[in-house]
């Protein structure tokens, strides 16, 4: 280990970040500066990686939970070798620069994970630790390894502060997930000050109660970072938390150590001091030393040896596995689906539509074998119990995943799954829930990864459990997010489109609102509904000639329309099942005009928030909705106890 080189390479992404965050006028310099000592040591020594191929399949990952720091990234990414130029840190936090001001997924090869909301990137990071040991579990062979790689994730203390990483860390120590390593940069500093004002906790203590492996170091010993590093490899039988003593902001001469240093410029003075520090002229704008570049020149021929290496022993497996080599360039190229045989329902029928949701997934698991996840300990109620075993620390063939109570774990950790590649993810909760996993599920729109959420017991009709559990303002506030996609289906039928909707979706997450009830398997006015559907919805009764009233609803309110027009009568009343409302405001003019006309009256029924219904409602006073919390009873008396009901939706429509 070239010390000296690894000293400069720590010197680099000290100057680069200072000079980046003080070009923008905008940053976290603390973190960076803290910790620049292990970003060499990871990027040059410990990680398996090669620039030259940042998505090579066997390669470890690694996440910045502390995404404020993402300078430290930033440098180290450019320092290594990956597509990531000078000139775009000179532009960190502008507009169209990769550097954004927290790593963005998708923006610069190397970035696995958007980060910066805290604790997320750790939870995200238990999840690509899962899907590695699902992966060697199903592709690796008695005599050859291809999916073999580890997952190091850097984390501050308000990422430990955070619930979401409790939760993950939690669930990672049940399963013994022996291939992640986290790193504490333990500099005890928050932006209020020290962090004896608010974390007084055992950390250590607490992750050996959760069954993690505990070590402790300083954040500037390479030596022994490494023989940490090496320990956790060799056992592999659990988690390893490393706690590194650390001092934020480490070379800014007068605020290191001090919550001054972390989320602002150090300013021209203090960086001045710190260049000269360093032996360097303080004129000099985004210095890197020329050792650490021959360093990363040196170190990228070892890199590029370890995935020829690999490459071999890859190719070697191909040829003796040629059926398990082509199921794993379907898994990896998310084309992993079979014919789907779609279960048949009759109309008619009385059916939940999560009931429907479970037959459906059971063909969806059968067609897409890559599929995996399971439920916030709800998989009866949820209806998500699949085929193919439990994962579990004795198991990691398993295709389900029991989450526990740990909904907001359970979404960045289905994050994690999809990111790593090669699997897609499901998860399971009740739709009121949803607000516990939601900041995961924003990061699963923005990082554009298509897991699917089902979310059932959707609105008051669950009931007696009264209403902390039924959902009012959830459907509005999900389909607020950006790139979210809610499909509310109104029977067995359109459940099972809702399905395949989801697995053909690959730019973001889908969200399944199902129903506790049982509805009926409705007759559809339009021959290719299933078709029509796809634009987000479709005629389910139609009307001679043009219709003098339009009822868009969605869910079980389908059928609540259709019973209100039966007791009108006399108007000529289209209703249409509105399975997405997002999808179908997205659609060209034309299309939207064939389903709901233009210059007719439309009404609109959902049994929630009237939020947003005003872009398809002609008045406020057409939206039959409910902008209050429920009450505990039978469904149906507080329906009728909130007044929604037939009579009263055909009393609106008479008037």
């Amino acid at each position: 280990m070239n010390t000296a080189a690894l000293d400069k390479v720590a010197s680099s992404v000290r100057l680069l970040a200072m000079d980046a965050i003080q070009a923008a006028n905008s940053g976290h310099p603390g973190m960076p500066l803290g910790c620049a000592e292990l970003g060499a040591l990871l990027y040059g020594e410990l990680l398996r990686h090669d620039p030259a191929d940042p998505a090579w399949l066997d390669r470890d990952r690694f996440v910045l939970s502390a995404g404020h720091g993402s300078t430290f990234l930033y440098s180290l990414l450019h320092l290594s070798g990956y597509p990531l130029a000078l000139d775009d840190l000179k532009r960190f936090r502008q507009v169209g620069s990769p550097c954004a001001g927290h790593p963005e997924y998708g923006m610069i090869p190397g970035i696995e994970t958007t980060t910066g909301p805290l604790g997320q990137g750790f939870a995200t990071a238990v999840g690509m630790a899962l899907a590695e040991s699902m992966l060697a579990a199903r592709f690796n062979t008695p005599t050859r390894k291809i999916i073999d790689h580890m997952t190091y994730v850097i984390a501050g203390d308000g990422c430990l502060m955070e619930g979401v990483s409790a939760e993950a860390s939690s669930l990672a120590g049940h399963l013994g997930l022996g291939k992640l390593v986290a790193f504490w940069d333990a500099n005890a500093i928050s932006i209020d000050g020290s962090t004896d004002l608010t974390f007084t906790e055992d950390v250590c203590a607490r992750y050996e109660a959760y069954g993690w492996r505990v070590l402790k170091g300083s954040m500037y010993d390479y030596e022994g970072i490494a023989r940490m590093v090496a320990e956790a490899r060799a056992k592999g039988d659990r988690p390893t938390l490393i706690a590194l003593e650390s001092i934020i902001g480490k070379g800014a001469p007068t605020m290191a150590g001090s919550n001054k240093v972390h989320g602002s410029p150090l300013g021209d003075e203090e960086i001045a001091k710190a260049k000269t520090a360093m032996g360097v002229d303080p004129s000099l704008k985004f210095h890197v030393f020329p050792e650490a570049r021959a360093y990363f020149a040196e170190r990228a021929k070892a890199f590029s040896a370890a995935r020829a290496d690999w490459s071999r022993e890859f190719d070697a497996w191909r040829a003796e596995n040629p059926a398990l080599a082509a199921e794993l360039d379907a898994y990896v190229s998310g084309k992993a689906s079979m014919n789907f045989a779609a279960p048949v329902f009759a109309v008619g029928d009385k059916v939940a539509t999560r009931n429907a949701s479970g037959k459906a997934l059971a063909s969806v698991a059968a067609a897409w074998p890559n599929l995996v996840g399971g439920s916030a300990d709800l998989t009866g109620p949820n209806v998500t119990q699949i085929p193919g075993g439990v994962y579990s620390r004795s198991n990691r063939s398993g295709r389900m995943i029991h989450y526990g109570v740990r909904e907001h774990a359970m979404a960045a950790v289905s994050n994690g799954i999809s990111l790593h590649g090669g699997l897609r993810a499901f998860c399971a909760t009740f739709l009121v829930f949803s607000d516990y996993l939601k900041p995961a599920l924003r990061l699963s729109a923005l990082m554009r990864q298509p897991v699917v959420y089902v979310l059932t017991h959707d609105s008051i009709y669950i009931g007696e459990d009264g209403p902390t559990h039924q959902p009012v303002e959830h459907l509005a506030a999900l389909r607020a997010v950006p790139n979210v996609r809610v499909l509310r289906p109104a029977d067995a039928e359109e459940t099972v489109l809702s399905w395949e909707l989801a697995m053909e979706r690959t730019e973001g997450p889908t969200v399944l609102a199902l129903t506790r009830q049982n509805l009926k398997v409705l007759e559809k006015a339009d021959p290719v509904w299933r078709d029509t559907a796809r634009c987000g919805a479709y005629v389910v009764r139609g009307t001679e000639g043009e219709p003098e009233l339009v009822i868009v609803a969605t869910g079980s309110e389908v059928q609540l329309a259709l019973e209100a027009v039966d007791k009108v009568g006399a108007k000529k009343i289209r209703v249409v099942s509105m399975l997405s409302r997002e999808l179908f405001l997205a659609q060209p003019e034309p299309i939207r005009q064939a389903i709901v006309p233009e210059g007719i009256r439309v009404v609109t029924v959902e049994a929630g928030a009237s939020q947003g219904w005003e872009r398809i409602a002609t008045s406020h006073a057409d939206i039959f909705a409910i902008d209050r919390f429920g009450e505990s009873g039978p469904g149906d008396d507080v329906a009728r106890h909130l007044g929604f009901t037939a009579d009263a939706l055909a009393a609106l429509i008479r008037t």
